[in-house]
């Protein structure tokens, strides 16, 4: 499944490596990209081993807001 996510309070390149880290950890989880310029995460990953609403807590948990 792809995803694409609008997140708000990303703002450097911390937040990029803060995102794509954790939700890269999650179980399932293929591929992670972060486009700072347009506040959206786009995620790949397998429904069977993790859901978008676990994605989105795990963004929300770095201290970002998944709109």
């Amino acid at each position: 499944m792809n995803e694409t996510l609008k997140v708000q309070g990303m703002s450097c390149n911390h937040c990029v490596n803060a995102v794509e880290t954790s939700v890269s950890e999650l179980q399932g989880v293929s591929s992670v990209k972060v486009d700072l310029g347009k506040g959206e995460v786009a995620v790949e990953y397998d429904t069977s081993k993790t859901s978008l609403n676990e994605i989105q807590e795990t963004i929300e948990e770095q201290g970002y807001e998944v709109v």
